[in-house]
C-alpha cells in the first residue's frame, strides 16, 4: 500500500498483489482512496471528490500539466469497468473511479538528495500558480504528493486539487513549510541533513523545532523570519485559542490575491536555496580509485556483460557513488534505481540526470546498513525497498568491504541478505591489500577474520551460481556475475 497514490510498474515479474486481490492504498483522505489490482491503479472518488474532479478536468491548466509530464495521467472510468474481485465491500459506495498511469519505482521525499526535494517543492508552487488561476487550490502540499520517472517529478496526488474556498487562505501552507521549506532551509542554510528528521516524524519539522535550530544571524536569512519566526510565534499563539480562526479569515474577506503573492514570493525563495557543500567522505571516490584506465575498461565490460546477459526490467545499484554504473545498467534497462548514503554523491548524480531529462535512473539516498523500512499506519502506508519492486539484477561494487568492515554487517549476512532479494547480483570483492580498506581498518582494530575472498565464495555458492569472475586490479580486487539459483 503506497500513500496517495500510483504504485510501481510491473518489474520482474513480481510486483503483482498476491493473489490477484484488491490492495488498499492510503485511507488519510476521506474522499478518495486507492486500490492496486491486476497491474492497475485505481482511485475511488466520494461525491465531493467526483465534483471537484469534474471541475478539475474542465480546466485548462491539468491537461495542459498532464501533456507537459507535471501530473501523471488519470482518466476516469465507468463503474462497470472496475473490476470487484470477489464483491470486496471497500469498492462500493464510490461516486467515481479513476485510473492513474503507474510510477516505476515509489520513493519518498526522506530518500531524496537535496536538489529533488527542492524540485519537487518548485512543482507543487508551479502547480498552486497555475490551479489558483482557474480558482482552484492544492489542499494538501506534501511531497507524498510527488513521484519520479527517473529525474523528472510528477505530481499524483489528483484529489488535491479542489475549488478555492472563498475568503479562505491556503490550508496547505503550514504543511508545505514543515516538509518542504523548512527541511531545505536546514540543509541549504545550516549543513542539517533533513532525511532522518522526515523519516522519523511523518507531518515534518515543525515551525518551532525549525527555529530552535536558528541563530540570531539566521533570523536575517532570506524567509527565516516571515516563515519560520513568525510561524512558531503563531503556533503558540492559536494552539490554545478556541476563536474560529478560518471563520475570522472568512469574515474579514481574505483575499486570493494574498495567496497569489505569497505563492509567489515562496517560488522565489526556495530558487534561491542553494546547498554549497563541496566535499563529502566518499564522494570523490569515482576519481580515487586504484584503477588504472585499462582496469576500470575490464570492469566496465564486465558489468556491460552482466547486465546484457538477460532482459532486465529493474536494477539497483547498491552503493552507486555518482552513477557511472547506474548509466551503463541503464543502456538497456528500462529502470534503475540507483542508491548511496552519500548525500553529496547522490546529490550530484541528481544534478546530471536532472539537467540531461534522464528518466530511467532514480536516485536515492538511503545508508544500506539502515534502509528505509515500513512506516506509517501499522507499517503499511510507505513499503521498505522490497516491497515497491523486485529488482532483476542488484550492482554491489566496491561495496562489500564498506558493509563489512565500515557497518561491522557479517558478510554472510549481507550476501544472505542479496539472497532474498531472488536477484541475479554482480559482486566486486576488494581484498585487505587494496588501499580502500587499508583506509578503512586505519583505526580500527582487525576483527575481521569473515572478510575473506573465499569465505566471500563459500557463501555466494550457497544462494547464486557463480557464471563468471575476473581478478582486476593487480588481483586486488575480483569480480563475480552470479544469478539467483
Amino acid at each position: 500500500m503506497i500513500e496517495d497514490g500510483t504504485g510501481p510498474a510491473p518489474a520482474g515479474g513480481t510486483l503483482e498483489p498476491s493473489g490477484g486481490s484488491l490492495e488498499r492504498g492510503s485511507f488519510r483522505d476521506r474522499d478518495s482512496r486507492v486500490f492496486y489490482s491486476g497491474g492497475r491503479v485505481l482511485r475511488g472518488l466520494s461525491e465531493a471528490g467526483r465534483e471537484a474532479w469534474e471541475t478539475l478536468e474542465a480546466t485548462s491548466f491539468f491537461s495542459r500539466m498532464i501533456s507537459a509530464g507535471k501530473i501523471v495521467s488519470s482518466d476516469r472510468l465507468q463503474p462497470e469497468a472496475v473490476h470487484e474481485g470477489e464483491g470486496d465491500p471497500e469498492l462500493a459506495g464510490w461516486s467515481a473511479f479513476l485510473e492513474h498511469a503507474r510510477i516505476p519505482f515509489v520513493s519518498y521525499p526522506y530518500e531524496w538528495p537535496f536538489g529533488m526535494l527542492r524540485d519537487a517543492a518548485l512543482l507543487e508552487l508551479e502547480l498552486m500558480s497555475a490551479a489558483l488561476a482557474e480558482d482552484m487550490v492544492l489542499k494538501d502540499a506534501t511531497p507524498y504528493n510527488v513521484q519520479w520517472f527517473g529525474a523528472r517529478p510528477t505530481f499524483i496526488d489528483i484529489p488535491s486539487f479542489v475549488p478555492l474556498p472563498p475568503g479562505e487562505p491556503w490550508a496547505g501552507y503550514r504543511q508545505f513549510c514543515e516538509l518542504f521549506l523548512y527541511p531545505l532551509m536546514l540543509q541549504a542554510y545550516k549543513g542539517v541533513p533533513y532525511h532522518a528528521w522526515l523519516r522519523g516524524s511523518i507531518d515534518g519539522i515543525p515551525p518551532d523545532h525549525c527555529l530552535g535550530m536558528m541563530s540570531l544571524r539566521d533570523l536575517f536569512r532570506p524567509g527565516v523570519m516571515v516563515h519560520v519566526k513568525l510561524q512558531a510565534m503563531l503556533q503558540g499563539s492559536f494552539s490554545s485559542t478556541k476563536r474560529d480562526v478560518r471563520g475570522d479569515l472568512r469574515k474579514a474577506g481574505f483575499q486570493k490575491e494574498l495567496i497569489v503573492a505569497n505563492v509567489r514570493k515562496l517560488t522565489k525563495l526556495v530558487k534561491r536555496l542553494r546547498w554549497k557543500q563541496a566535499q563529502s567522505e566518499w564522494s570523490d571516490y569515482a576519481e580515487n580509485t586504484s584503477y588504472d584506465d585499462a582496469e576500470h575498461r575490464q570492469k566496465v565490460d564486465f558489468v556491460r556483460g552482466a547486465v546484457t546477459d538477460r532482459a532486465r526490467q529493474l536494477v539497483w545499484d547498491f552503493g552507486c557513488n555518482t552513477g557511472e554504473y547506474s548509466r551503463i545498467a541503464a543502456e538497456t534497462t528500462p529502470h534503475v534505481v540507483a542508491i548511496d548514503g552519500d548525500h553529496l554523491a547522490v546529490e550530484r548524480l541528481y544534478q546530471g540526470l536532472a539537467a540531461e531529462g534522464n528518466e530511467r535512473i532514480l536516485p536515492l539516498v538511503m545508508p544500506l546498513n539502515d534502509a528505509s523500512p515500513n512506516l506509517g499506519w501499522r507499517g503499511t502506508e510507505r513499503g521498505d525497498l522490497r516491497q515497491r519492486g523486485a529488482p532483476d539484477l542488484v550492482l554491489c561494487l566496491a561495496l562489500i568491504h564498506h558493509m563489512v568492515i565500515g557497518a561491522n554487517i557479517p558478510l554472510a549476512e549481507f550476501v544472505d541478505h542479496l539472497g532474498d532479494l531472488g536477484a541475479d547480483v554482480v559482486v566486486e570483492f576488494v581484498s585487505k591489500a587494496d588501499p580502500m580498506v587499508e583506509t578503512l581498518l586505519r583505526n580500527k582494530e582487525d576483527k575481521y577474520d569473515d572478510y575473506d575472498q573465499e569465505h566471500l565464495e563459500r557463501c555466494l555458492a550457497r544462494l547464486f551460481e557463480v557464471v563468471r569472475s575476473e581478478a582486476v586490479g593487480g588481483g586486488r580486487r575480483t569480480l563475480y556475475y552470479a544469478r539467483r539459483r
